[in-house]
């Protein structure tokens, strides 16, 4: 039984066939997908999609790339929608420096105002940290949150992965840890205790091996969690087990409520 962190089930790409995805990831034994919101209008989709079914989970915030579009009301729209119910994180939020579609210094302002509204809101938060390391650190460090939260799609060094760990974080390995060329982060989950790490998909992105180049979907969390087994010298079984137990534990997840039957509004109107 294992547990996708970090999927983007609201996103346009799965307006097709999303009923079919989320069939396909509960057939492969994925028990909970948690799917993140990444702007105002995907967040409010994603709490709808996780009202529809059970074994969704929603994650509310504001991305990087979209925080120059923050206005007054904004976080206002956020505070509501994160009390809504199967919502268990506030995220993804944090620093892009690859691609800065928001000036970095706007990043960096709006990084550190949502950590405090995660504090407020007692959620633990969903990290994006892409070429910007040293700044992420910065203000992880110096935040005073008590919830914590992931390091989604882990792209640092293992002394990096070890700050994180000593702040309280769990590290969330993506599909990337099947690509040839991702010796450093196969590294650092040789030496992550397993009792810190999870698997995500981020799907529809960094489709793993062996679908490398399709959209990608939470049924293809187990290969990345083949992958980290193998590499952790793990059965399979037991790293599925940890990972969906460090994931229920830092999102408050109760797997005993997922495994009824989906409450799937669209299914129902058919």
């Amino acid at each position: 039984m294992m547990i996708d962190s970090h999927a983007h089930l609201e996103m346009k790409d799965f307006d097709d066939d999303r009923k079919d995805v989320i069939a396909r990831a509960k057939e492969a034994g994925v028990a909970a997908i948690v799917t993140i919101g990444t702007d105002l209008d995907d967040a409010c989709k994603a709490v709808e999609i996780a009202s529809q079914y059970e074994c969704v989970y929603a994650a509310v915030g504001i991305h990087p790339h979209e925080v120059k579009r923050i206005d007054p009301k904004t976080y206002d729209r956020m505070l509501d929608l994160a009390a809504r119910p199967k919502v268990v994180a506030y995220g993804e939020i944090g620093l892009d420096f690859f691609k800065n579609r928001s000036p970095r210094e706007v990043q960096i302002r709006r990084f550190g105002e949502q950590l405090e509204l995660a504090e407020d809101l007692n959620l633990p938060v969903v990290i994006h940290d892409r070429e910007a390391h040293r700044e992420t650190m910065e203000l992880l460090s110096a935040w005073k949150g008590s919830g914590r939260g992931v390091i989604h799609c882990f792209s640092g060094d293992y002394a990096m992965a070890r700050k994180c760990l000593d702040l309280g974080f769990y590290i969330s390995i993506p599909g990337t840890v099947t690509f040839p060329k991702s010796d450093t982060l196969r590294d650092v989950v040789r030496r992550v205790p397993a009792e810190s790490l999870l698997v995500e998909t981020d799907a529809p992105f960094l489709t793993p091996e062996p679908h490398r180049g399709k959209r990608n979907e939470s049924a293809f969390v187990k290969y990345t969690a083949m992958r980290v087994a193998e590499l952790k010298n793990m059965p399979f079984e037991a790293l599925a087990q940890m990972t969906a137990q460090n994931a229920c534990r830092i999102f408050k997840i109760d797997l005993e409520s997922t495994t009824g039957r989906d409450r799937n509004v669209e299914s129902s109107k058919k």
